[in-house]
């Protein structure tokens, strides 16, 4: 029977028996008072159990996912040591909610154990708590384990949740590998690696109330755990959990990885161990939204993704290989879990990220303790400086358990209080920098990310546009606002020409608006904000953006994708981005190009972006090296930094980019683009600005209405406006070319009336007029019969002008410059005609009158 098998062997026994097959929960449980991870069957019916909600269903089974790494099933330093001990596992499980109790559970449990699952009786042995006879009566009479194999236990054989509530005794049931094993006499007195618990039934019947005392419960509970893995252990006869073809396949994945054989050394083979271990715990937490940070839940993750990193070094393994061991994990249980094949890419990047991360502190860290182990042997200390400790874990990122471990191996313990003390201390600091933050530089940047790591951006789809978080740091800003910092967050921050992200911070305490989204420092999200109420450092968090001004963003960013594909091919290969702007209201587009493009060319750049948008082809991303990446065509934006694993977007049949951006997830998500306009911003620099979705469409609407408008004034239907524009041009050419015949006429017989009032030079006040009409009218004088010279001026507004038309004697030039400085300016010209201009409207008659004398005396 492979896993497979045993798992639907399992539930399909109780579905038979009219129990309800659920799904297996996350690892992250809901209910306040369950553990920190999900470690057993019953942690998602803790409400009913507890009486908190009506259960829709009476009985149940389920193949939980759990995780066992702290508190009193600590399993950790267990893992790869013993042949059963593991932190990820999955639990079998059968249970009822007031329904059937004892006299149906422990039967049931015989019936399949010996018989779908085919085990020998004989080798089955149990346990049940010390004053529980119905149990034991129920096992040896009707069942029919003979009294001898049936062995009564103290506490390991009473469950409870919590000091008060529900509780009750359980039942083990061990299986005899035999001799090989170890000693006999049962599992109350014998080896633990022969006789292997797989099975515990938990008859929950108490209430304990505060005194202590035990009230019976009106409808008792059945809660069962097999061990899933110790099950297929004993159905596939081999020696341990890592034999199983639950396990084998992983483990063979860490011995191709570090080039060491299974099975040929007893310390080689618990680190192989510990990786396919941590491999699937690894795995699965950051699948369910587990992301690695110092505290809680990430500071678990963080804990074992190091733990596998070290074991991988002690073996002298220097290549990253956690991503490869999930992806190890995804293949054997995929099938079962297929979120761990669905979320692999998201896997595998945040394990790339902390293992790259670790190994930059790795070396320091362990030259330090090293140094510090050395001086406490030299010294004879008795134990290892709780400061030392602290010092590795805070500066170095080193859990502590880790340094337990490694000192353990030198045989030094660790002053652990004086490491609390120092933890102590710093919690203390920490909130009250929270509630008292300084205003932020690079180092204080730095010091975020090297304590927390990079902030893990999980907001690429919009089923992730709102997440839990936590609060691992705030900085003050300007003006009442604050720079808040997430484990990891939806938000994207600005970046590749992309604006960063707005929306809401939300704890138990405060409530922060994000105004925009920046990375300082590479790796780190600032989250800036105005806030309302208080938010700490440490809070669990909901981080929410504004989905509907990210859609947009999606929309505009792939467009940019589109465009440039499309400048590519109608303009030539030679065009590349020299920048970019991406925010929900447009785009703008920045590119070299030696000229303006010609209206055709940017209505064929229009078409061919439209056309890949209505083909709506898949946008596929795709994490490669950047070698691989350059080697398929995918080009690089201008000013990105680029390391050597690079995200590849294939935007339809002509874009390929490197881009960390947010994208629609096919192209008709875009909707249509236009081109709003097109400009020069430099020598040999272009730039378009666009629209696409609501905001084309918004546009395309608003020019139907203008052109419904105009053909209304025009008197004409739509389709007949150009037509009528023609029409209407034609009339204005021709009523301007009468305007200026009459304007002709009327300048004519002005200059006959001053010609004839002025005799050989004319010089004239005629204000109103500018100065382009004062030197056409000074010209007509000139050309009078009689007339050689010919001075105007007057005052327009606040300013002065004067021409003057001499044909060439006496230089009009000259004269207009004299008589300029005397209305506060100068002029230029010809020597034959030359204009004036001043601010002194109280000199232009002065002005004249040197004009006059001027022309009197040539």
């Amino acid at each position: 029977m492979d896993a497979n098998q045993l798992r639907s062997t399992f539930t399909g026994f109780f579905v038979e028996r009219q129990h309800r097959l659920v799904p297996s929960a996350s690892l992250i449980p809901t209910d306040r008072r369950a553990p920190l991870f999900t470690n057993a069957g019953m942690n998602q019916f803790i409400p009913y159990f507890m009486g908190d909600e009506v259960p829709p269903f009476r009985r149940a089974t389920s193949v939980q996912k759990c995780v066992r790494v702290r508190g009193k099933h600590d399993d950790i330093d267990m893992v790869g040591r013993t042949t059963r001990h593991l932190s990820f596992f999955e639990m079998l499980g059968n249970f009822s909610f007031g329904d059937y109790f004892k006299d149906q559970a422990i039967p049931w449990a015989w019936e399949l154990l010996t018989g779908p699952l085919g085990l020998d009786g004989d080798r089955i042995w149990i346990t049940v708590y010390t004053d529980d006879d119905e149990a034991e009566q129920i096992w040896r009479d009707v069942v029919g384990v003979p009294h001898e194999r049936i062995q009564r236990t103290g506490e390991d054989n009473f469950w409870e949740m919590g000091e008060t509530g529900p509780c009750g005794p359980c039942s083990e049931i061990h299986y005899d590998r035999g001799e090989a094993f170890g000693s006999p006499g049962g599992p109350a007195q014998g080896d633990g690696e022969r006789y292997v618990e797989i099975w515990n039934l938990v008859f929950t019947q108490y209430d304990r109330m505060a005194d202590g005392t035990l009230e019976p419960l009106p409808r008792p509970n059945i809660d069962t755990g097999s061990g899933f893995e110790r099950v297929l252990m004993v159905l596939e006869d081999v020696p341990s959990v890592w034999e199983t073809g639950a396990l084998r396949p992983i483990i063979a994945r860490a011995e191709a990885l570090c080039g060491r054989p299974y099975g040929e050394d007893p310390e080689t083979d618990v680190i192989l161990r510990v990786l396919a271990d941590h491999a699937r715990s690894t795995a699965f937490l950051i699948a369910d939204g587990v992301i690695p940070s110092n505290d809680g839940r990430g500071y678990v993750l963080r804990r074992l993704i190091r733990r596998a990193v070290l074991a991988a070094r002690r073996l002298g393994v220097e290549s990253r290989l956690t991503p490869s061991m999930a992806e190890g994990a995804a293949e054997v249980m995929g099938d079962t879990y297929p979120a761990l094949r669905d979320q692999l890419s998201l896997i595998q990047s945040v394990l790339d990220r902390e293992e790259g991360g670790f190994d930059r502190t790795l070396r320091t860290g362990l030259s330090l303790l090293n140094e510090a182990l050395d001086e406490a042997r030299s010294g004879g200390a008795a134990a290892l400086p709780g400061e030392v400790a602290f010092r590795l874990h805070d500066t170095h990122g080193f859990p502590i358990e880790m340094t337990e471990e490694l000192a353990k191996e030198s045989g030094i313990p660790v002053d652990r209080a004086a490491f609390e003390a120092a933890m102590d201390e710093q919690r203390t600091r920490a909130r009250e920098a929270a509630r008292t933050p300084k205003v932020a530089d690079e180092s204080a940047y730095r010091a975020l990310l090297d304590a927390d790591g990079e902030t893990v951006f999980v907001g690429r789809r919009p089923d992730s546009y709102a997440v839990p978080a936590r609060v691992i740091g705030i900085l003050a800003g300007d003006k009442g606002t604050a720079e808040i910092f997430l484990d990891r967050t939806p938000f994207y921050a600005e970046g590749g020409g992309q604006v960063g992200d707005t929306g809401t911070i939300v704890t138990e305490t405060g409530r922060a608006e994000v105004f925009d989204t920046i990375a300082p420092v590479p790796g780190l999200s600032a989250h800036r904000a105005r806030v309302t109420g208080e938010i700490f450092v440490d809070q669990d968090a909901l981080a929410t953006i504004d989905a509907p001004r990210r859609e947009a963003i999606r929309r505009n960013h792939t467009g940019t994708h589109l465009l440039q594909a499309a400048l590519r091919a109608v303009l030539g290969d030679h065009v590349h981005q020299q920048g970019s702007s991406v925010g929900p209201d447009q785009l703008r587009f920045d590119f070299n190009h030696h000229q303006g493009p010609a209206a055709e060319e940017l209505a064929a750049v229009a078409e061919m972006v439209n056309k890949d948008v209505i083909g709506d082809d898949e946008v596929t991303t795709t994490e490669t090296t950047l070698a691989d990446a350059e080697a398929a065509g995918a080009m690089a934006n201008f000013g990105d930094k680029y390391g050597e694993v690079v995200r590849m977007v294939r935007a339809g049949p002509h874009s390929l980019e490197l881009c960390g951006g947010t994208h629609v997830h096919a192209l008709g998500q875009i909707g249509p683009m236009s081109i709003v306009s097109e400009s020069s911003i430099g020598a040999n620099t272009r730039r378009i600005f666009a629209v696409t979705g609501e905001g084309a469409i918004g546009r395309t609407l608003l020019r139907q209405r203008q052109i419904e408008d105009a053909a209304r004034l025009l008197r004409t239907e739509p389709d007949g406006v150009i037509e009528a524009l023609e029409r209407l041009l034609e009339r204005q050419r021709e009523a301007e070319r009468t305007l200026q015949g009459l304007r002709r006429n009327a300048l004519e017989q002005e200059a006959a009336g001053l010609a004839a009032a002025g005799g050989d030079v004319v010089v004239a006040r005629r204000d109103g007029l500018g100065a382009d009409e004062l030197r056409a009218l000074a010209q007509a004088v000139l050309g009078r019969d009689g007339v050689r010279a010919a001075v105007l001026g007057g005052v327009s507004g606040d300013k002065v002008a004067l021409a003057a038309a001499t044909g060439g004697t006496p230089d009009a030039v000259a004269l207009v410059k004299e008589l300029g400085a005397l209305v506060g300016g100068s002029g230029g010209g010809s020597a034959e005609l030359a204009v004036a201009g001043g601010r002194n409207p109280s000199g232009l008659d002065e002005a004249l009158n040197a004009a006059r004398r001027a022309l009197a005396s040539q």
